[in-house]
């Protein structure tokens, strides 16, 4: 007798990657419309790794952990590096 189980397996859309440059602005964009100071809880965010700093509002908790924290802080280095040489 064979034993063969019914059960579905769900997958999930995998999400489109964006940059890390438009993914902290639309965190950031979620922050401030919850009434949160962006930059103090990115900040805190990337001192600390916990992802509590992060509103789940618009899934920006998860856009935002879809990077490395040495990711997103280099990404922030590199582009505040590039408008200091202008």
């Amino acid at each position: 007798m064979s034993r063969t189980t019914q059960e579905t397996t769900m997958f999930k859309p995998v999400p489109e990657t964006k940059s890390v440059a438009e993914t902290i602005r639309e965190v950031a964009d979620a922050l401030k419309e919850k009434g949160y100071n962006p930059i103090d809880q990115l900040a805190g965010y990337l001192l600390s790794g916990d992802p509590a700093y992060v509103t789940s509002y618009k899934d920006a908790r998860l856009k935002i952990r879809h990077f490395e924290r040495y990711e997103l802080i280099e990404a922030l280095l590199q582009n505040y590096l590039e408008d200091t040489d202008r």
